[in-house]
């Protein structure tokens, strides 16, 4: 009674009515249950794991975060159930792969694409950044999403090292990914000057598959989708440029793309790209990349195989955009940790991502899409810990922050709400939040005596 007498003499009635509204909103906790239990990892990481029809989760049994060249499986889980069924294996996996993991559904039809390492892994030739593709699994088996050329001449359509971290568009007729080249592995140990970096590409359904020629066994794959690199990157940017030395932790915007200002819908990926501040330092900044319908043309930057001094290049059409510009702020760029990749509204309107306020905190801003200033939508005493996942329809994200679950909401304008917490905090912080396809449940991981389990919570 003291407590309430006080704050009635501190604000006025209105004012503590809508109090004490947001303080219960703020506390509105979903039905949370556990729903694999058996001890061996049940990874997530950051997928589109949700099914189609909501009633099985996909993921992978790496024995720990990173020893995807170590797992054998993927699996799924039914939500009703609990009951779990193995979508991929492999006989057995070795510390040199071939490794498998990262498995996301794809949005309309029953299939997921992962993460998978050559065939033939030994000691001399190991899982790698640059020595993996994209496996597909559908009901008539399993197949190869990309094609890999690492024999000359190079083919329009195959690259020649790594595909990774395969994400669905919204129509499932593309699938993004970051990209490490192996005939740029090769240079820099020849030469011993920076080749190896990391970009991002995109693969596409078209016809009939381009044709790699068998190559070496186990190094030449035949895929069946006509892949491309999207970004251009150089060692050594010039500072104060916009050039890029590394893209990475993309996102397709929106569900069908973004609105342009002539109303007209333009597919695009949005991501993270390390440049040169003025000073010379490294800095982090939001990028966006429009993508052309049709990508089977070479644009002006070199062939879209690229050459045995230079990585593949982007199509004609392709267009790169900065969207942040954060080096005059006290803590400039995008934050380092956590870990986490760009995402966007469902509409395509607005990208978020994860930078340290003037106190130090890491925070969740988003930016317009079309440009302009980004806005800082939450202001917690702690840390966030987690990237952002949007609502499949509408403006509502899920991220974590306290080692507990909050979701936050921009309105029509794109003006933050007061961010609620729908979980409580656990002695560890939960990770890898997604959205299932009607957005009234959220699977997360957790630790649970050492291993990694899937949890669900429902929308009251």
């Amino acid at each position: 009674m003291r407590m309430i007498s006080s704050l009635l003499k501190a604000y006025p009635f209105p004012a503590l009515f809508l109090l004490v509204c947001m303080h219960a909103r703020a506390q509105q906790e979903w039905a949370i249950r556990q729903l694999t239990q058996e001890p061996y990892n049940h990874e997530l990481d950051h997928n589109q794991n949700f099914s189609p029809d909501d009633q099985w989760i996909a993921y992978d049994t790496r024995p720990d975060p990173s020893g995807i060249a170590l797992n054998q499986r993927i699996e799924k889980v039914n939500v009703g159930s609990g009951q779990i069924q193995c979508l991929y294996q492999v006989p057995e996996a070795t510390p040199y792969g071939p490794g498998m993991g990262a498995v996301s559904y794809h949005p309309r039809e029953n299939k997921v694409v992962f993460i998978h390492g050559l065939p033939g892994a030994d000691s001399l030739r190991p899982y790698a950044g640059h020595r993996r593709l994209g496996k597909i699994v559908d009901e008539s088996g399993s197949y190869w999403m990309d094609s890999r050329d690492v024999t000359e001449p190079f083919t329009p359509g195959a690259l020649r090292g790594g595909t990774h971290r395969h994400h669905w568009s919204g129509d499932g007729n593309w699938v993004g990914f970051t990209y490490n080249d192996a005939i740029m592995v090769d240079l820099e140990n020849r030469s011993g000057r920076v080749h190896d970096l990391r970009t991002l590409g995109v693969a596409k359904r078209l016809g009939p598959p381009v044709r790699v020629d068998p190559g070496e066994p186990g190094e030449n794959i035949q895929g069946t989708w006509f892949s491309v690199v999207l970004v251009e990157v150089v060692p050594d940017p010039e500072p104060g440029s916009e050039a890029i030395s590394r893209a990475y932790s993309d996102w397709w915007v929106g569900a069908s793309g973004y609105l342009k200002q002539d109303g007209a819908r333009q597919r695009a990926m949005a991501f993270l790209g390390d440049l040169r501040g003025g000073d010379g330092k490294k800095l982090t900044e939001v990028f966006v990349v429009d993508i052309p319908e049709s990508i089977e043309e070479p644009g002006e930057k070199g062939p879209l195989e690229g050459t045995p001094e230079k990585m593949p290049a982007p199509p004609k059409g392709v267009q790169v955009r900065r969207l942040t510009y954060t080096e005059g702020r006290k803590y400039p760029g995008v934050a380092s940790s956590p870990r986490h990749w760009v995402s966007s509204s469902m509409d395509g309107a607005y990208v978020s991502y994860l930078a340290k306020d003037d106190a130090g905190v890491v925070q969740i801003f988003v930016v317009p899409t079309i440009g302009g200033d980004a806005v800082q939508v939450t202001r917690h005493h702690s840390s966030v810990q987690s990237m952002v996942r949007w609502h499949p329809t509408r403006r509502e994200f899920v991220y974590v922050c306290e080692d507990g679950l909050f979701l936050g909401k921009l309105d029509s304008a794109g003006n933050p709400g007061v961010p609620t917490k729908i979980s409580p905090s656990y002695g560890t912080a939960p990770f890898s939040p997604v959205y299932s396809r009607d957005g009234n449940r959220i699977a997360f991981n957790r630790y649970l005596d050492g291993y990694i389990q899937v949890f669900l919570a429902d929308r009251p």
